[in-house]
Order: C-alpha cells, then sequence, then structure tokens
C-alpha cells in the first residue's frame, strides 16, 4: 500500500466523505468479514455475468498489489462471488481488500486469512463458472459510480469513493479535518460542548444578548 492509500486508510471512511463533500458514499449495509479491517486503494473493478463469478477469477491475473478489488454483477443477488480459495490468491496478489456487491462465502475461513473483504452478503449459493463479463469498466455500488483507479476507503463505518483526479485535493483536505477533530477533541475533554464550540446553542436558543434587550 503506497504513503497516500495508508494514509486514506488510517484517517478512515467518515473523515474522507466528509473531506470530500460529502460525496462518494457507498449506501449499503456491507458486512466486514475481517472484524476492525481498513484498507483502502485504487478500484479493480470488475462486471461479472449474473450469478457468475468467471471474472472474479480472471481478475487474478491482472491484480496489482495494493488494489481494492469491486466486484459486481448486473443485478446484485445473495450468489457468492467469493470463497476461501479466491480470497487466497487475491491474498497472494498483494490484494488491499475486496468489496463484493453480492455474496461471499467461507465467512470463518476469510476471516483466518485476514484479507479484509466487505460484502453485501453472506450466502452458501455458489456461482457459475461460464459467463464473460468485463475487467476496469465503470460500475456502480450502493448509488456510488466507482471506475477503475478511484480510491475506494474502507472500514467498519462502510465504503468511500473518491474519484482518481481528487485523490490528493482530499486527502489534504481529510489532514486538515482530522487535525481540527484533534484540536476540538482536546476543548471536549476539558469540558467545553459542541453545542458552544460549533455555534449550535445560537440556532436553537437564538441571539440570547438581542432576546435579553427586547425583555
Amino acid at each position: 500500500m503506497s504513503a497516500t492509500y495508508a494514509e486514506l486508510a488510517a484517517l478512515g471512511s467518515a473523515t474522507v466523505y466528509e473531506a470530500a463533500g460529502r460525496i462518494g458514499l457507498v449506501d449499503l449495509d456491507l458486512v466486514p468479514l475481517v472484524p476492525g479491517a481498513r484498507a483502502a486503494g485504487p478500484a479493480r473493478t470488475v462486471r461479472c455475468g449474473q450469478a457468475d463469478n468467471l471474472m472474479v477469477h480472471a481478475v487474478m491475473s491482472h491484480a496489482r498489489p495494493g488494489d481494492v478489488l469491486v466486484l459486481t454483477m448486473p443485478e446484485p443477488a445473495p450468489v457468492a462471488l467469493l470463497g476461501e480459495l479466491l480470497a487466497t490468491q487475491a491474498q497472494g496478489r498483494g490484494v488491499a481488500g475486496i468489496v463484493v456487491d453480492a455474496a461471499v462465502r467461507d465467512r470463518e475461513e476469510l476471516a483466518e486469512i485476514g484479507l479484509p473483504v466487505w460484502a453485501r452478503w453472506v450466502r452458501v449459493r455458489g456461482a457459475t463458472k461460464t459467463a464473460p463479463g468485463e475487467i476496469d469498466g465503470p460500475v456502480e455500488v450502493g448509488g456510488a459510480r466507482i471506475a477503475a483507479g478511484d480510491a475506494v476507503v474502507l472500514d467498519v463505518d462502510g465504503a468511500v469513493v473518491v474519484p482518481q483526479a481528487r485523490v490528493d485535493e482530499v486527502l489534504e483536505a481529510a489532514r486538515r479535518r482530522a487535525d481540527q477533530e484533534r484540536v476540538k477533541r482536546q476543548r471536549l475533554e476539558g469540558g467545553e460542548l459542541s453545542y458552544d464550540i460549533d455555534g449550535l446553542r445560537a440556532v436553537v436558543e437564538g441571539d440570547s444578548d438581542a432576546a435579553d434587550s427586547h425583555a
């Protein structure tokens, strides 16, 4: 994982999402197969045939160290596109993480392998291996458009996508946000309230000075 992606992973999906202007959310209840896992890397997208994982096998020959594989099919369905043996291959290729907009199986084995995997479902139902699809074409997952090379940031909160052209800009904004939150956390630990720090009291209670002058 490059320094850029390592930093994005450390900053986390929520901070990156806010820093990006609240865009790029993968709006799904993804199941993290490895508790506490974090990952970030350039997307290598895979569009499989419906209920078919032929292209998941194919992408293993294209995967590069640090990639985040994004596995999709035309209509999301609870069919397992990934299991222990494919995850073992992905780990051997140095993949940083995998997002599965379908199902996975071999849950305990995936956790033991330790490769960060997030999936829409966990199901036993297996896929066919007969339908050619596409690698590195644009896909949509949870309302987010993902192109090959876009940054995908994943942790226990979920997944966020940053267009490749915005990675440096969003990383800098995320650093600033993290610094601001560290300062704010110190003030909160000192007894101050976000109700006052963020100017929320005025929103709820109005301008107390103005109110007093008219009393």
